[in-house]
């Protein structure tokens, strides 16, 4: 087994995520496209490929037991990943749960081209890249999830009108927002906020989970 598949191997099972050996393989298969694309498009600023792995694709599963929890069981569930980038955390989502139809919309014409590149090499037909503005979709998601995208305020004001009518925002930062969480409107209520361990990161990680005010849990 390499460095890179026990590290990952040992991660999913510390975060309690029972993952096939073909997902821990598409997984590893997706970082060493990132990190190949990004010597010519610049997907991150992240170019060591160990640090990748711990600060991009495992920071990113660290997400997934509390998604799939909140999915619980659903197999028709739909999940928008906005300003996505290289597809963190929306790729490593349509990896793990293949059950969820994702989408990763970027502005940056590359970055939405890179993720349908992945999902085309990578063979996920769950995933697709959306180049556009998130307020310009009209498609309704039961998830939209973020990573290190925006404020909260401007997350959910620009996304608001792609979330469904009992969906649930996913927002992942680092240290917990208070400021950000205070600035939000009435319209938008914090219902849980989810203390994340990553890893082999020693760093403070959290999902903040939000949706419109008076919706029915």
């Amino acid at each position: 087994m390499s460095d890179r598949l026990e590290i990952l191997t040992r991660s999913t099972a510390q975060l309690g995520l029972a993952l096939s050996d073909a997902q821990h393989d598409t997984l590893l298969r997706y970082l060493d496209m990132i990190l190949k694309w990004n010597k010519v498009y610049n997907l991150t600023s992240l170019r060591d490929p160990a640090e990748a792995l711990t600060h991009h694709l495992i920071d990113s599963l660290a997400a997934v037991p509390p998604l799939l929890r909140h999915l619980d069981g659903r197999q028709d569930a739909k999940l928008l990943d906005v300003g996505s980038g290289a597809g963190l955390p929306g790729v490593v989502f349509a990896i793990c749960c293949p059950q969820l139809q994702v989408r990763c919309v970027d502005t940056v014409g590359k970055k939405a081209a890179f993720v349908q590149q992945a999902a085309l090499e990578l063979k996920l037909p769950n995933l697709r890249g959306v180049h556009a503005r998130v307020e310009s979709l009209t498609e309704k998601f039961d998830v939209v999830s973020a990573r290190a995208f925006a404020s909260l305020v401007d997350f959910t004001t620009w996304s608001v009108g792609a979330l469904a009518g009992q969906g649930v925002w996913l927002a992942m930062k680092a240290k917990h927002p208070d400021a950000e969480i205070a600035a939000l409107p009435a319209s938008v209520e914090v219902f849980h906020v989810e203390q994340l361990s990553v890893p082999g990161l020693d760093a403070e990680r959290c999902i903040i989970w939000m949706r419109t005010k008076n919706t029915v849990a």
